[in-house]
């Protein structure tokens, strides 16, 4: 397998503008890299956690506590930008002693791509008070032998181009369409980020959150292929990721004709629940 030496720690790398900081609000920049698409667009986990880095360095440099992270981030694409610089431009909206909120704005060349609301705060580290098993959880912590390993060169790679950027597979018994099957709108995978981007906890929580849109589109199993535009995406970060593989499961309940909404629940090495996400989505034509 090729590995791209573009890491997620590269797209998530965000630059202070020196013009235009004043009441918290303040200018940024990042470069994302033709890697970290979807055939030509980039890819909008990936947009979501450009967003949450911004705002993230943004209450950093306003003096709180590193420990803080993107809790809740919930963004809505107007625009599909290309590779290459984009702009961000963030706005502090609330400090509290708990709880920050950030607002973005990431633009290309003058156009807004992505408007997003970001909450920061402590992610859980004890263990959770109840929870209900989701079938994530039920996934093997590493993937078998007989898992579909995605590379540059595999159909899915060819598309997915950030399967050169870090290790993925997928469990081909759920992903009936790489066999030209049909099956229920769901998949289940595996990924995990280039070991130095693993090593970083901050990069590391960014990842799992862009693995709240790591999936390709769960309507492939039912025989729609194509575009899927995300109109809306709200990803949750439970909790920071224990190194190793992250298991994901995405699924959807209703297909529509023109609508669907796609769930991804994302689970460490641990068994812990860390990222949970749902999104809004246009039925491929």
């Amino acid at each position: 397998m090729t590995i791209i030496d573009r890491p997620f720690r590269d797209l998530t790398a965000i630059t202070r503008l020196p013009e235009g900081d004043s009441g918290g609000t303040a200018g940024w920049q990042a470069h994302i890299a033709p890697t970290w698409t979807i055939g030509p667009k980039v890819h909008g986990g990936c947009m979501l956690a450009v967003c949450a880095a911004a705002a993230r360095r943004s209450v950093l440099d306003a003096g709180v506590d590193s420990l803080t992270q993107p809790l809740a981030v919930s963004a809505s694409f107007v625009s599909a930008p290309d590779p290459g610089e984009v702009e961000l431009t963030t706005v502090l909206r609330k400090q509290g002693k708990q709880i920050g909120v950030v607002d973005v704005e990431l633009s290309q060349a003058g156009r807004v791509a992505v408007r997003a609301s970001v909450t920061l705060g402590t992610p859980d580290t004890e263990e959770p008070f109840y929870t209900v098993p989701h079938r994530a959880t039920t996934v093997p912590a590493e993937p078998p032998a007989e898992s579909v390993l995605i590379t540059p060169d595999h159909p899915m790679g060819q598309i997915v181009k950030f399967a050169s950027s870090s290790r993925m597979r997928v469990d081909g018994s759920t992903a009936r369409f790489l066999d030209g099957e049909q099956g229920e709108p769901m998949v289940s995978m595996w990924t995990r980020p280039l070991p130095g981007d693993e090593e970083d906890v901050d990069t590391s929580v960014l990842f799992a959150l862009m693995c709240g849109d790591v999936s390709a589109p769960v309507t492939m199993n039912r025989g729609r292929f194509g575009w899927a535009p995300t109109v809306q995406l709200t990803a949750y970060l439970r909790r920071v990721p224990a190194p190793g593989w992250l298991r994901v499961v995405a699924e959807s309940s209703v297909l529509g004709n023109i609508w669907f909404e796609e769930d991804h629940t994302v689970v460490d090495s641990t068994g812990a629940v860390v990222v949970q996400s749902r999104q809004l989505a246009m039925m491929p034509r």
